[in-house]
Formats: C-alpha cells, sequence, structure tokens
C-alpha cells in the first residue's frame, strides 16, 4: 500500500516523499479515509506509529480547497513539546500549500504569539490555558473552525485540562469534524467523546501494548549504586543517542551534572528548564549534538526523535501506560531499540504488571565486574560554621517551677519576640 491511494493533492503527496514517509502505517491507513469521508473519530494507538500525520495530512487535504488567513482547524494538545511537534510536522507536510499554523501555550511571551494570529493562520496548535486567555482577551476567533483535534485526552485528564478543554468545545461551532486520540480511555474521557463526537468511528491499534520493535531488559540493583550503575551501562552501550527518565526534576539536573563530569555530552529536559532552553535541548539532542537527554516524564509524549537507540529508565514510571510511552521514545518508525529499567524491590508490583500486558517474563540482567554489594556512603551531617549563633539560650527555673529565657520573664519574651507564648 502506498499513500498514492489516498487521493490527496499532489503538493502533500510530494510532501509525503520528501518526509520519508514510503508506506502509511497501520493507524494511518485506517485513520486517513475515515477523516477525509468527514467522519468523526476516537483514535488509539501506541507511540511512534504516526498518528499526528494520520491526521494532519486530511486536515490540509480538506484546507487546501478553503479560504485562507482563516482558522478553520484547532488541534488541541496537553504540552508544549507536543503543541510543537505537531506545528514541525504541519509546516513539514504543507510545504507549497500555503497553508500556515501558529502555537499558543504557555511558558513564553504572548506577543509573537498575538502577531502570528492577527496575521491570520488555518491551523492553531494550541495548549489549553494559554488558548482560553487568548479568546478571553479577543486574539483566537474560532467561528470559522470545522476540524476540531483532541489530541492524547488522557493525558489532558491526568493534568486537570478536562475542564479547560470542555470550555474550549463550546466555543467552536457545533457543525463540525472532531478527532478525539487518546492512549487510554478512563471513564472522565470516555464522557468527554460520547458529549463531543458524532457517530465516531472508532480506530484501535496496538492499543496498550510496547512497539514490539523494542527489546526489554530490567536491571536489578539498589537504589544508591544506580548513578554507578548507568556510568557502567553507558560504558558498554552505543551511546549516540541516549534517553535517560528520571522521576524527578531535581534528580534530571544532578544526573546530568554528573555525566558531564564523566565527559558526556548531556542536556536536560524537565519542568525547571525555561522554554528556550527545553527547544535549544531538543535541537541540540536530534542534531546529534548532545549524545544524552536526561529528562522526566514531559518528554515521555511529544518528543519526536527518530533515531534514539536507547531508553533508560533510572527510576521506574508509576504506571504502565508511562511505562510504554517512555520506552516508545525508541524502536520508532520500525526501527529497532532498546529499553533499560533499573528496578528496586519496590517495583515488584509493577514489573509484574509489565510482564502480564507483554505476554511475557521480562528478561533480567546484570553487569559483569559490576560491584552489587557495595555499601551506601554513610550519611554526612553538615557541619555548624557558627554553632554559638545557634545555641539555644540557658533557662533557669522560676519560683513556679517553670524555666524562663534567660533573664526575661516570659511575658516580656512573648511581646518582644511578636508572638503569642502560644506560638513563640
Amino acid at each position: 500500500m502506498s499513500f498514492k491511494q489516498f487521493n490527496l493533492d499532489s503538493r502533500l503527496q510530494a510532501n509525503i516523499k520528501r518526509a520519508g514517509y514510503n508506506m502509511p502505517t497501520p493507524i494511518q491507513t485506517r485513520a486517513i479515509p475515515a477523516a477525509l469521508a468527514g467522519r468523526d473519530i476516537i483514535g488509539t494507538a501506541q507511540t511512534g506509529t504516526g498518528k499526528t500525520a494520520a491526521f494532519v495530512l486530511p486536515i490540509l487535504n480538506k484546507l487546501i480547497a478553503a479560504p485562507h488567513k482563516q482558522t478553520g482547524t484547532l488541534i488541541v494538545t496537553p504540552t508544549r513539546e507536543l503543541a510543537e511537534q505537531i506545528h514541525q510536522t504541519v509546516r513539514s507536510l504543507a510545504v507549497g500549500t500555503g497553508l500556515r499554523s501558529a502555537t499558543v501555550y504557555g511558558g513564553v511571551g504572548t506577543n509573537p504569539q498575538i502577531q502570528a494570529l492577527r496575521k491570520g493562520v488555518e491551523i492553531i496548535v494550541a495548549c489549553p490555558g494559554r488558548l482560553l486567555d487568548m479568546i478571553a482577551q479577543g486574539h483566537a476567533r474560532l467561528d470559522r473552525v470545522s476540524t476540531l483535534v483532541i489530541d492524547e485526552a488522557d493525558r489532558m485528564f491526568d493534568m486537570g485540562f478536562l475542564p479547560d478543554v470542555r470550555r474550549i468545545i463550546k466555543a467552536v461551532p457545533e457543525q463540525r469534524q472532531t478527532m478525539l486520540f487518546s492512549a487510554t480511555f478512563p471513564k472522565e474521557v470516555e464522557q468527554l467523546a460520547n458529549q463531543s463526537l458524532k457517530q465516531p468511528q472508532r480506530i484501535s491499534v496496538d492499543l496498550i501494548r510496547p512497539a514490539n520493535t523494542v527489546s526489554h531488559a530490567l536491571y536489578p540493583v539498589a537504589p544508591h549504586l544506580k548513578r554507578s550503575l548507568v556510568l557502567a551501562l553507558l560504558k558498554q552501550t552505543d551511546t549516540n543517542s541516549v534517553l535517560i527518565f528520571t522521576r524527578t526534576k531535581h534528580r534530571a539536573s544532578r544526573l546530568q551534572r554528573q555525566l558531564m563530569q564523566k565527559g558526556y555530552r548531556v542536556t536536560s529536559l524537565h519542568g525547571n528548564r525555561s522554554q528556550s532552553q527545553r527547544q535549544e535541548a531538543l535541537k541540540g539532542f536530534k542534531s546529534g549534538r548532545f549524545q544524552i537527554m536526561v529528562a522526566t516524564d514531559i518528554a515521555a509524549r511529544g518528543l519526536d526523535v527518530d533515531r534514539i537507540s536507547h531508553v533508560i529508565n533510572f527510576d521506574m514510571p508509576d504506571t504502565a501506560d508511562a511505562y510504554i510511552h517512555r520506552i516508545g521514545r525508541t524502536g520508532r518508525a520500525k526501527r529497532t531499540g532498546e529499553a533499560y529499567t533499573f528496578v528496586t524491590p519496590d517495583d515488584n508490583d509493577m514489573i509484574r504488571t509489565l510482564e502480564k500486558i507483554m505476554g511475557n517474563r521480562i528478561e533480567r540482567r546484570t553487569i559483569e565486574d559490576f560491584d552489587y554489594k557495595a555499601p551506601a556512603p554513610p550519611r554526612t551531617v553538615p557541619v555548624n560554621p557558627h554553632p554559638a549563633a545557634t545555641r539555644k539560650p540557658k533557662q533557669a527555673p522560676s519560683a513556679s517551677g517553670h524555666r524562663t529565657f534567660n533573664h526575661r520573664p516570659r511575658k516580656q519574651y512573648a511581646k518582644s519576640s511578636g508572638k503569642s507564648m502560644k506560638h513563640a
């Protein structure tokens, strides 16, 4: 099968070839015809299967015949990274069509976004909060929207965005085509779909199973040895493109510094970094300037880097869904990849869940000559350089048997401290 079967505009066909798409993926094969026919769609597909192009191509084909400089399509997504990924896909597939898109999300200045909207765009790719601000201020007009895409709906729910999404749905015309994509369907997302879509066609491809192009391995290790183990693992791993996930942004920053000290070209992606820093990190990682990216789950979805060879879970994620999205960063576009996960006894329940989903036992591995019995370093107590400054004032017993501070009566001390005795 080829993309020619969809009878897309010749300019889109040329852009598809230029982008390196050879054959449509299963989600594209099923979603593109339904979208071209104007059907509402509920789509579920694992990450890395070409879902973005599955809705972008029909949208572009439809907009080519529509008047320009009017917003005909709104794509709502939960994160800045995913918004930028979709925006870049739109730009690459829309070359030569005259169609334009703009991103609208928080964490950056509003003026460039306002100017882009004023010039007129056919497609807005937006995160909910900033979009609602733009609507309230009159900068975003949605009265001509004929296609609405709600992407990563389950992630919207996890991040508390569903009330905002419902407000956005009320702001677009009732007569529209709606496409909703979600990896999982908690009842809140099901309710949103039932309320927002009309006779939708359900398309499910490889639901909640990891990509079969990825091999998995578990590395049992004590928590205090994780840093040593990741260094040992990197020594025997092709480090051209490795993504390491940590549970917290502080741990990500700390691990980045430690790897830099060992001579690795490494960057990080997490919530403490500004938008410009995130974009620079992604650009450097995609280009190969950085061998390694250390990230939190902010990069588990929306990170579109084709040639990531290895994903290392420094910390086991909290849910099976998060694991699937993390390791989905490798093995993309039918390439092979490897996923390594450091596990402790606390992770046994999650291991059983993952093995149930995969239908087989995940291989356990150890590294030869690694000292798995090394003791944890002793806890160091910070030395107080000014012990006298923190010494408690001497107390003397009063006539009633209670102790007072130095020579001050209790009431006087409470008054001078500005607090009642209850809080002194």
